[in-house]
């Protein structure tokens, strides 16, 4: 092997992580199209940097994240709970299907949307009993059936004894929702 394809092995294992540690959810086709390698070449240097596959790093990510879930039980979370920093931040993902569509289209309905981000607005808050005082939302694009809803909630600033959270939800690249909820806890 030559000194160059060493650096650029070293240079694409470099790439490779960052780029999973920005996104973990990005599959092996996305990788080898962004690095411009064939999926095979993907899969050897995931192996070789012991990178698990994508549904593995899910599962993982999931059972961390619920180890730390307080506020609610992980039946009550709509979506997968992936990530959580409690207080902090977390992440979730909806796999939307036909049931949650409207009749006759493909446009899922805002109720899931909504329900995902109010489900994570509590599950960041690291207590008991958490409630949903006030929320403003605004919809700013729609879903379709098959797309995958990624909510991520930011803990902001506390407010006369309330939380406040801020809850953005996407579709690929496009922002279809965000929310501010105020949250109360409840002693």
């Amino acid at each position: 092997m030559l000194k160059s394809e060493k650096t650029d092995r070293k240079s694409r294992h470099d790439i490779l992580r960052k780029i999973i540690s920005e996104n973990p959810m990005i599959n092996d086709y996305e990788l080898a199209e962004k690095l411009n390698v064939s999926i095979s070449t993907i899969r050897l240097d995931r192996a070789l940097l012991g990178v698990p596959e994508l549904r593995e790093r899910i599962k993982t990510m999931a059972q961390n994240a619920v180890s730390k879930l307080q506020s609610l039980s992980p039946s009550e979370v709509i979506g997968e709970l992936l990530e959580l920093e409690p207080d902090k931040w977390a992440l979730s993902v909806l796999r939307t299907a036909k049931e949650m569509a409207f009749r006759f289209t493909d446009i899922v309905s805002d109720n899931y949307i909504y329900s995902q981000a109010s489900s994570i607005a509590v599950a960041v808050i690291e207590a008991a009993n958490v409630i949903i005082d006030s929320m403003r939302g605004e919809y700013k694009g729609h879903a379709h059936v098959g797309d995958v809803l990624i909510a991520r909630a930011k803990v902001g600033v506390n407010h006369d004894g309330k939380k406040i959270v801020s809850v953005r939800t996407r579709v690929g690249d496009k922002e279809i929702f965000v929310g501010r909820f105020i949250l109360e806890i409840i002693e």
